[in-house]
């Protein structure tokens, strides 16, 4: 997905966003420097495999995933970070690392963290390493349907 691929999709639902053009940063904590967007607002995408299946865990910028944590709340066996070669394929239009949090448009399921439901506005990447975009995150939710869980650590 490309960011104009994003917009239309945000568009095609009438959800209200912003795009915010910044530096190339490819660490969560430069790019909320960068985009002046705080840490805790900033939802950042990591690619794990529960049980063999590619899902997206999305969480602050300043957390990490736990993933013991993952694996209990979600009754799983077995929780692991993805390796890029597993997921680069993937997101077609997407510099790998800034994929944009919408796992459901690509059939993945999506855990988000807690720790976001907290605020009003949350940015992510939009497919690259330059542009975020930023909505409320009750438009968000009503878009991708995420499984609200407990997972992230500091």
């Amino acid at each position: 997905m490309t960011l104009e691929k994003l917009k239309e999709y945000l568009d095609g639902h009438a959800v209200k966003y912003v795009v915010i053009s910044h530096s190339p940063a490819y660490t969560s904590q430069e790019i909320a420097h960068f985009a002046h967007i705080p840490a805790k607002q900033l939802a950042k995408t990591v690619i794990v495999r529960i049980d063999g299946k590619l899902c997206m865990a999305v969480l602050p910028a300043s957390y990490k995933v736990d993933l013991h944590l993952l694996r209990e709340v979600t009754g799983a066996k077995k929780v692991e970070l993805a390796t890029e070669d597993e997921f680069a394929g993937m997101f077609h239009g997407c510099e790998v690392g800034a994929m944009a949090p919408f796992g459901n448009i690509y059939g993945m399921d999506v855990y988000v963290s807690h720790l976001l439901t907290a605020q009003e506005e949350i940015a992510f990447n939009a497919c690259s390493h330059r542009e975020l975009v930023k909505m409320a995150f009750a438009d968000y939710a009503k878009l991708v349907q995420p499984k609200i869980m407990e997972f992230a650590e500091l």
